[in-house]
Formats: C-alpha cells, sequence, structure tokens
C-alpha cells in the first residue's frame, strides 16, 4: 500500500509527529491508525516545534475562511452563483468547504476529476470542457445513473456533438451541454456564425441526447479589458439569439465564465444584460480560495481598482498558502541554499518569495529582510540570495509566498492547516 507524508511524499509505516499516514486516494478514516479528521488538534503538532517535516506546503484556516466568504458574498452583490474551478486545488475537503460557503457547484477539466469528486460526494459538476474520447464519455455515463448527480460539459463542434450524440443516445441518456463561445487566437469555443450553425444543425439531429442548457465563456485567454468586454458583449448578442430561436431546453438559461482575473467583468456585463429568457449568471474562479502574491495578486489589485463594488469589499483577498523550508547550507557569504526546489513549488509564474524567517526555539516567525530572494531552483535545491552579515544559520526554517497556487497543489499529497499559532487543526488530502 502507498503512503504519503505529511509535508512530503515518501513511505513511511509509523504514525508520528513528522509522518500523517494517509494512504493515496483514501480518506482520513483509512490510516493505518485510525484518525478521525476532528481529533488532528489533539495530536498536538506545530510547525514551529519542528512537528512537520520540511519542505511542506501549508495552508492557513483564518485566510482561507476569509476568503471563502469575500468571494461568495462578491457573487452574492452580482446575484450571480459560484461555481468554483476545482482543478486549483482538487481537494474535495475544500470543494465541500466552497459549497457549505454558497456555492452552486464544482466547475472541473476532466472527466477523471468529476469523478474523483463524485466519489466525495460532490452532486453538481460543470466541466468546463469538452467531453471527448470513449472513456471519458463511459466515465460520465456511468455517474449519470445516480439520479441526484447533475452535469454539464462543453460542445463547440459538430464533429463532437455527433459522437456524443451517438454515445449517450445509444445508453438513452440525456447530457446537459452549454455551448461553448471562443475568442479569436483563443483556446477552445465557436469561432464564428458558420461554426456555430453547424454546432446547432448536430445538436438539433440528437434531440433526445442533449439538453442545451447555456452558453460558456472562457474570457482568460485574453489579456487586454477592451477586447474582453467586446468578447463578453457579442457572447451575449449570440445568447439572446438562440433564446429567441427556442434552442435552450433549460430554464433559466446558463450564462457562465469568468476565471480568477476577469470576473468582476463577467459578473459587470453578463449581470446587467438580458436575453429574452430567465438566466442565471455563473462565475467559475477557483484560485481565490488561498490567493498568491503574484500574477493573481497583481489581477486581484486591479479589480480593486475598477469594481465599485470590490472598492466597498474590505480586505481583499488574502494569501493563504505557504510553504515552508529548512535552511540546509550557506556555502558563501550571500548565499543561501534551502531544502525547497521543483519538485515542491511551482516556478511557472514566478519564484516563491521568503516571507517569513524562524529560527527554532524563538518565539515567533518574523518578517524575511526584502534583500532576500531566490535567484535560481533546482528539483530539490533553493538558491536564496542573501546579505553578507545576516543573521541566518542552517536550520532555519523560513516560509515562502507563491505565485500560481493551482500548480502547488498537484505537488503535495496532503497539506496540512495551521491556526494562527501554527497549530496542525486540519488535514487537506489532494486527488490529481
Amino acid at each position: 500500500m502507498n503512503h504519503t507524508k505529511l509535508g512530503g511524499r515518501y513511505p513511511s509505516a509509523r504514525l508520528e509527529p513528522v509522518a500523517l499516514i494517509q494512504p493515496l486516494n483514501k480518506g482520513l478514516g483509512q490510516m493505518d491508525r485510525a484518525v478521525a479528521a476532528g481529533d488532528i488538534p489533539n495530536l498536538g503538532w506545530n510547525l514551529l516545534g519542528e512537528d512537520l517535516s520540511l519542505p511542506t506546503a501549508v495552508l492557513y484556516e483564518d485566510k482561507i475562511a476569509h476568503n471563502l466568504h469575500w468571494m461568495q458574498s462578491f457573487a452574492d452583490a452580482y446575484g450571480a452563483k459560484l461555481c468554483p474551478h476545482g482543478k486549483t486545488t482538487m481537494a474535495p475537503r475544500l470543494f465541500h468547504r466552497q459549497l457549505d460557503a454558497g456555492a452552486w457547484g464544482i466547475t472541473l477539466a476532466t472527466a477523471h476529476q468529476t469523478r474523483v469528486a463524485h466519489e466525495h460526494g460532490i452532486s453538481r459538476v460543470l466541466m468546463a470542457n469538452q467531453l471527448v474520447g470513449k472513456q471519458n464519455m463511459g466515465v460520465i455515463s456511468r455517474l449519470l445513473e445516480d439520479p441526484d448527480f447533475e452535469f454539464f460539459c462543453l460542445v463547440d463542434s459538430a464533429e463532437n456533438v455527433r459522437t456524443l450524440g451517438e454515445f449517450f443516445g445509444s445508453r438513452r441518456q440525456r447530457l446537459n451541454v452549454l455551448v461553448e463561445l471562443g475568442a479569436e487566437q483563443g483556446r477552445t469555443g465557436v469561432r464564428d456564425r458558420s461554426q456555430l450553425r453547424a454546432l446547432l444543425e448536430a445538436l438539433s439531429r440528437h434531440p433526445a441526447a442533449f439538453v442545451v442548457s447555456g452558453i460558456e465563456v472562457y474570457e482568460g485567454v485574453l489579456s487586454d479589458e477592451r477586447a474582453i468586454r467586446s468578447y463578453l458583449h457579442g457572447a451575449i448578442d449570440i445568447a439572446r439569439e438562440l433564446a429567441q430561436e427556442g434552442i435552450f431546453h433549460r430554464h433559466p438559461v446558463i450564462l457562465t465564465g469568468a476565471g480568477s482575473a476577469w470576473y468582476d467583468i463577467v459578473a459587470e456585463i453578463f449581470n446587467a444584460s438580458e436575453i429574452g429568457q430567465p438566466s442565471e449568471l455563473i462565475l467559475r474562479p477557483g484560485c481565490y480560495v488561498t490567493h498568491d502574491v503574484g500574477a493573481y495578486r497583481t489581477a486581484q489589485e486591479q479589480i480593486q481598482e475598477r469594481n465599485p463594488v470590490v472598492k466597498e469589499m474590505d480586505p481583499a483577498l488574502q494569501t493563504a498558502m505557504q510553504l515552508w523550508a529548512y535552511v540546509q547550507s550557506i556555502p558563501e557569504s550571500e548565499k543561501a541554499i534551502l531544502t525547497l526546489g521543483k519538485r515542491d513549488a511551482a516556478f511557472d509564474a514566478g519564484l516563491p518569495v521568503p516571507a517569513l524567517h524562524y529560527r527554532p526555539g524563538q518565539p515567533q516567525p518574523v518578517r524575511a529582510p526584502a534583500a532576500w530572494s531566490l535567484t535560481r531552483i533546482m528539483d530539490q535545491h533553493a538558491f536564496m540570495h542573501v546579505s553578507d552579515g545576516d543573521d541566518i544559520r542552517v536550520g532555519d526554517m523560513i516560509a515562502f509566498d507563491i505565485s500560481h497556487p493551482c500548480l502547488v497543489f498537484d505537488k503535495w499529497r496532503c497539506l496540512p492547516v495551521l491556526d494562527s499559532d501554527y497549530r496542525v487543526i486540519d488535514i487537506v488530502q489532494t486527488f490529481f
């Protein structure tokens, strides 16, 4: 049986402060020594007491709770439903917290992710992607045998519709689909009226296999606000046209978009638009749960400047994830080597940023000097620039803020959740 270490990914055989034994792809109740989720705080583990094996990614409970409430409040202000993108975390424990906070459902990207969500009790999934391939269609077909499970996916081509229609029609199942409207030089989605008409004609050939439920966009492929606004207004025009033609079978009609960078623009435009039929706006940001100090912080600062609702929502989203590592070597006066590398941290959107410095035995961490910065990372090592004479020693613990939480989550199978005193109060498991 495979096991995963709290703060690591290596085999272990005992439950001890440095290793929470938790078989991969099973819940907390399947550990070698049964530890119920409610018993985690009673273990008495504390990050500052070196009860966790470093490096480790950690989550902060107070900041997660704040972010969940903040984004749900934003959606409520626009009369929107929240369907957060679960691929960010692939953590069913966080999925349920999002739902408990008021989310309409969970967005996912693949049939596998959808199956994981269903196995963990998620009853509504919007797969913001095309469903392609016999085995993937088979996965969804089996899930649809559960009468309490509601599933949506995207269609953007006549060929995809044909294969889906034949597959689900032969099984006497109906698939909820959203027409994806793409942007030039973007990703998926129909580009013009000719493609749209071919898609609609294909849908009409399989009336028993589909419930055409609305439209979907993904504005995150664009980087210019003016282009995004034009794209969204064009999508509303098409939705209005399809509504007038009686294309939609679901009431209310779904209008959905929004990643983590432009959700305010989607909310503003879709909320103010009428298509001639009752509709519901569904927003799909995902990274807000933990936020970051890189691309999403920059995007959030821009939202704070331009959106009147967000200007009144103080404080803003908070960084709820950090990576902790040890200083393992100081081979030169201005270089420290840390036990952190590409196997542990996202590095596609910027290297981790030193945030806190802690020396075991001291009362509390202190802010890391502004001059400290990572200059390079290898598989298991990080190179940190320090100043000659800085008070830094081998064995010190450094906390790093990150950019792009999606690629941090998928490097860890267990993430401890800490309270404000750095005590471990919960465990979040991921299923990638």
